[in-house]
């Protein structure tokens, strides 16, 4: 049996969506282990001078975690 934990981030790009994604999940591996899955809650983008200026994403991400032995 497995326990997971799923923790909600954001992360931001100046390229696409994807690119976000990428990055945010890029970190989380860095940090977390046993990531399992990652679900992409709200996308939204920044606009300056009528110009998409950034792609933000917030994330929920799913990890199992240790079993403590």
């Amino acid at each position: 049996m497995s326990v997971a934990r799923i923790t909600e981030i954001s992360s931001t790009s100046n390229k696409s969506f994807e690119d976000a994604i990428q990055q945010g999940i890029d970190r989380a591996t860095q940090t977390l282990r046993g990531v399992r899955s990652a679900w992409i809650k709200e996308q939204e983008v920044e606009i300056q001078n009528n110009q998409v200026a950034a792609y933000k994403v917030n994330m929920l991400i799913t990890f199992v975690l240790d079993d403590g032995a």
